[in-house]
């Protein structure tokens, strides 16, 4: 197949580290590689999209271009559509849905924009195969088109991705609000963290919910691909080689190793959590390769003689009751712990938890690093820490940091000074 047009959507904060993902996955450089906002562009094959389909943790799917052009009205983007031979794509056996993103369009109804492209393609095939259409499914399609529509411009995508590329296929068991295994990806990728490099260190979580930062760095450790558990829609579609892809996995799952460089650790005060982390662990298939354990972050030990990196999206509202006995009384008084969501941050309902977490940290991890993901820009203040980098990051709508602090005993400040000062962002 001709070269094509890639498109690969991430999280605000990610496009870059995607990039330097997209780079170790298929080797485009230059302008073969671009960063967007809010994805990144390739030009590449057929292969480099079922491989990144394999391989990307940062991805939220793998796109193909099929059209861009200017319009004004809903028939423009009929006729942007018509164009498409979308019977080298997919047969009128397989099922569609059209999914519209917009920013700034000026068509006062996406549903009816969607309308004319789905009917485009209806048409097209009708021309084409002899009046034969495929069937629109909304629930669950073999094919997702997706059109995006900007001020003046409309550009049509088929999805090879199918679900979202964060559905790695092993979590069942979850908790309240779970971190996306994509954001996860993101965390560790912004923390530098290599288990392969010169000076591989050991992973902490000391707040691992139902596993997902500790499971992705296991994986990573192991070589295991994001993808090698789930199916994909690109399996449905025409230029599919069921030969080729099996090879691409054979040449996968050869080069996974069977145990972990480095050890890798969680764990959390609430014992269900262990519990669901180990289970997912275990359809990870790393469930040899993490150590979790139950206990309260505020009097857990360094699980390791070796320092290392710490790496968390810490407890706000309900989850600082979750987190460690101050932070339990914390909420209580305040009468959080039925209300509060972890999208906002509640550090002065839970002042006591973050303050003590690091005094804990100051005084048992010297040598360690933390990576705490945030959406208080005055949570290093309220720890009276100095954070060495912050990296914004997004949450889905959320915006967040990505704070790092370096543990050396006499590293805390006092609250005065640390409140008073705010160091300006900066993304690594």
């Amino acid at each position: 197949m001709n070269q094509l047009h890639l498109f690969l959507p991430c999280a605000a904060g990610v496009e870059g580290f995607l990039a330097d993902e997209v780079h170790a996955i298929t080797g485009a450089t230059g302008q073969d590689l671009l960063v967007g906002r809010g994805g990144v562009m390739l030009r590449g094959m057929w292969r480099d999209a079922m491989l990144l389909n394999l391989h990307s943790r940062l991805a939220q799917r793998v796109l193909i271009e099929l059209s861009h052009t200017m319009y004004r009205s809903e028939n423009d983007l009929y006729r942007a559509a018509s164009e498409v031979a979308w019977e080298i794509w997919f047969s009128p056996k397989e099922t569609f849905k059209i999914e519209v993103t917009a920013q700034h369009s000026p068509l006062t109804s996406l549903n009816f924009a969607a309308l004319k492209v789905k009917d485009a393609i209806a048409d097209r095939f009708r021309e084409k195969r002899h009046g034969v259409r495929p069937s629109v499914e909304t629930h669950h399609p073999d094919v997702r088109v997706h059109l995006h529509l900007t001020t003046d411009g409309a550009t049509i995508y088929i999805d090879t991705s199918g679900e979202a590329l964060f559905k790695r296929g092993w979590r069942e068991d979850k908790g309240d609000a779970p971190l996306k295994e994509t954001l996860a990806a993101a965390m560790i990728a912004a923390s530098g963290w290599n288990p392969h490099g010169d000076n591989p260190q050991p992973l902490y979580d000391p707040c691992c919910g139902s596993g997902t930062v500790v499971i992705e760095a296991a994986q990573i450790a192991r070589k295991i691909p994001a993808g090698i558990l789930r199916r994909f829609a690109f399996e449905k579609l025409v230029p599919f080689q069921r030969h080729v892809w099996e090879a691409m996995l054979d040449e996968a799952e050869a080069a996974i190793l069977p145990e972990s460089p480095v050890g890798i650790y969680g764990s959390d005060i609430a014992f269900r959590m262990v519990d669901f982390a180990q289970r997912n662990a275990e359809r990870a298939g790393v469930a040899e390769s993490v150590h979790l354990r139950g206990g309260d972050a505020l009097q857990r030990m360094p699980p390791s003689e070796q320092p290392g990196m710490m790496i968390l999206n810490p407890p706000y509202g309900e989850r600082i009751a979750a987190a460690g006995a101050s932070g339990r009384n914390a909420a209580e008084r305040m009468g959080q712990v039925e209300r509060a969501g972890r999208e906002t941050a509640q550090t002065e309902d839970g002042g006591e938890f973050f303050s003590q977490l690091a005094s804990h940290w100051k005084k048992n991890y010297s040598g360690w690093s933390a990576y705490m993901l945030t959406p208080d820009l005055k949570l290093p203040g309220q720890m009276r820490l100095k954070e060495s980098r912050r990296t914004p990051m997004w949450n889905g709508p959320i915006e967040c940091r990505l704070f790092r602090f370096d543990m050396v005993k006499g590293s805390t400040k006092p609250r005065k000074a640390a409140e008073g000062h705010i160091q300006s962002d900066t993304q690594q």
